[in-house]
């Protein structure tokens, strides 16, 4: 039986059984790097080319589809490593031990630890280090598809009817939305404070005061400034442990200029805000489910025409639905992470993993996709020498008299726009 313990950005089990000769799926390899390289040009080309950085708000740029290719990457591994029914406990308690080490990496990478290639210090204070990112996103949601594959009633394997078969695991995300929603539109959100130079030392004194309020007093606002995702982050984790520099400051009311917000702007342009934050998780941990479903059909049915179907007929019902919601009013927004994005994007997952594997596994296409394939199988590698910025710290090592004068201070001094 393989080791129940996928490696989520670099997973090294053999995915496809014939006989007694386990072959490697090269497209959810392709699939993995093709992230990888995602990540890499839209954080280091999104200021130069912001069309593909982050939207500010709502809506849906390049750089949204990274995080929900990694859940439905991982959803995906989990499918094939739990294809024999594991040992329930062992399972459960190796998949735990998972979890913590991506979250633990990940608060490492992303908490403030390494600040950067403008300065080549490291070190973070307690009291401001931030608890959520991408790898701890990817922990959670990981540790939630793990549990409903390993705990959920086993499937009637005769019947390849994936809707009877996995109908617990919809059960579960039925349960994930109503409670998302349930707290999104729900709870009420009253004015709030915060001190500039305690929750965000990245910021200036603005308009010679530290303290600013945010009026608020609604419920189910989906706006930047008063919406309940944001407010059960400052009770639960703090404002010094949310994320400096959320993107909606490039709003246009924020009037965003060399880095910094106008003294004009709305008081909550100045605060922080987490996109990886507790509410939204439980969207993004239904994104890994989804890709779970994909993954059974790769772990359960061996025809190329079978898989190709039974994954359109998913993609297309999820893009469908998405849109229906997006036409509706419920907004596309990566930092909240809307029913509508969840959907959206997770077709996008499927669709863009569709063509990978008819390119890759069926037509054999591989001498076009080898560098993202190599890529995919060190993704975890790749992902820490550019969270870290250590691949950058060493080509900024190489430069012309003075250490000023190096590629890297050349890119951000004429492109960063942040």
């Amino acid at each position: 039986m393989a080791d129940p313990q996928p490696l989520l950005l670099n997973d090294s089990e053999p995915t496809q059984f014939q006989n007694a000769r386990p072959t490697r799926i090269a497209s959810l390899d392709v699939f993995r790097g093709l992230s990888v390289f995602l990540m890499i040009v839209v954080d280091y080309g999104g200021s130069i080319f912001p069309v593909i950085a982050h939207a500010p708000w709502n809506g849906i740029h390049l750089a949204d589809l990274v995080m929900p290719f990694f859940l439905f990457i991982a959803g995906i591994s989990l499918a094939l490593v739990y294809k024999r029914r594991p040992q329930r406990t062992q399972a459960t308690c190796k998949a735990f031990a998972r979890a913590v080490k991506l979250f633990v990496l990940g608060v490492v990478l992303q908490g403030g630890y390494f600040h950067g290639i403008t300065s080549l210090t490291f070190g973070v204070d307690l009291e401001r280090i931030r608890w959520l990112g991408i790898l701890q996103r990817i922990s959670i949601g990981y540790i939630v598809a793990a549990l409903c594959e390993i705990w959920l009633p086993p499937p009637r394997l005769k019947d390849i009817n994936f809707v009877k078969n996995y109908y617990w695991h919809g059960f579960v995300v039925v349960i994930l939305l109503a409670l998302y929603s349930g707290l999104l539109y729900g709870l009420y959100v009253p004015d709030w404070q915060f001190d500039v130079s305690a929750s965000t030392s990245s910021l200036p004194p603005i308009g010679g005061g530290d303290i600013y309020t945010v009026n608020c007093s609604v419920r189910g606002d989906l706006g930047p400034a008063c919406n309940s995702a944001g407010m059960i982050d400052r009770y639960i984790l703090g404002l010094g442990h949310l994320y400096r520099k959320p993107v909606y400051r490039n709003l246009r009311e924020c009037n965003m200029s060399k880095g910094q917000v106008s003294d004009s702007s709305p008081s909550w342009c100045h605060a922080p805000f987490d996109p990886e934050g507790i509410l939204s998780s439980i969207t993004a941990a239904v994104s890994c489910i989804i890709g779970l479903q994909y993954g059974h059909v790769l772990a359960h049915l061996q025809d190329h025409k079978e898989r190709l179907y039974n994954w359109m007929c998913f993609s297309l019902s999820l893009l469908a639905l998405g849109l229906f919601l997006a036409l509706t009013g419920i907004p596309i927004n990566k930092a909240l992470y809307t029913v509508s994005y969840m959907l959206l994007t997770s077709a996008a997952s499927g669709l863009t993993f569709i063509a990978l594997y008819y390119l890759v596994d069926v037509h054999g296409y591989r001498r076009l996709t080898a560098v993202l394939q190599w890529m995919g199988k060190h993704s975890l590698s790749i992902f820490v020498l550019v969270s870290s910025n250590m691949a950058v710290i060493a080509i900024q090592g190489f430069y012309w008299s003075k250490p000023e004068n190096n590629i890297i201070n050349w890119i951000v001094t004429r492109f960063d726009r942040t």
